[in-house]
């Protein structure tokens, strides 16, 4: 049995979650307030972040490392593609989502409107909400122009790389921040990885303090 440190709108969470759902792996999800530097997960991740995943033989940090080696212990349904090229573009993708979307936008509309709040770090910078809400635009329509020229985003099949993209997404879905009509091609991609059961958990999640809009869970949004 597996444990998933993890916290509800932490995106690297979700995609971890998402993977582990596909894969049918059994987990016990531990819920982390990790801001809070707990000296007993300290020792688990000194680095000091979620998520973290622990069994009796190994723990690890970092979501793609964890996902990677998910990949390589359940290797169907497959995750990664084969051919060194179609690899790369699916690494490619996750990283522009790990890093260039949660930097330019899950950071500055998330972080400020509920990271803030329940960390206990002061209230929204205005400037940086504006930027989230400009940058993600900019994101919306790269995925729309992949997507007119794919199946998903990297490719022909479903990949860890549109399971990166829903995470951050879904965070920002909880929090009404996706226009969803600004690509139609990005909206029915959404809606295939939203029906999927691997996202029922993600769904069912609830943060004291911020109720779920009433489309959230709603797979015909």
């Amino acid at each position: 049995m597996y444990k998933l440190y993890h916290f509800p709108l932490s995106p690297f969470c979700r995609k971890v979650r998402l993977v582990m759902a596909e894969k049918k792996i059994e987990v016990e999800l531990v819920e982390e307030r990790y801001w809070e530097e707990r000296a007993d997960f300290l020792r688990l991740n000194p680095g000091g972040q979620v998520p973290v995943l622990r069994s009796d033989k190994i723990t690890l940090s970092d979501s793609t490392s964890i996902c990677e080696y998910l990949e390589e212990k359940r290797p169907e349904p497959a995750l990664l593609p084969q051919g060194a090229e179609r690899r790369a573009e699916v690494r490619r993708l996750n990283a522009w989502f790990d890093d260039k979307f949660y930097r330019e936008v899950t950071l500055n509309l998330l972080g400020e409107r509920v990271n803030k709040k329940i960390m206990g770090r002061g209230y929204p910078d205005s400037k940086n909400v504006k930027a989230g809400s400009s940058k993600i635009k900019f994101h919306i329509d790269y995925m729309g122009w992949l997507l007119d020229r794919r199946r998903w985003l990297a490719g022909d099949r479903m990949s860890l790389a549109d399971f990166s993209a829903a995470a951050q997404l879904s965070c920002l879905d909880y929090i009404s921040d996706v226009d969803w009509n600004r690509n139609e091609l990005v909206k029915e991609w959404y809606a295939k990885i939203k029906s999927r059961p691997a996202f029922r958990s993600l769904l069912a999640d609830q943060l004291p303090g911020f109720p779920q809009p009433p489309h959230y869970s709603d797979l015909d949004f």
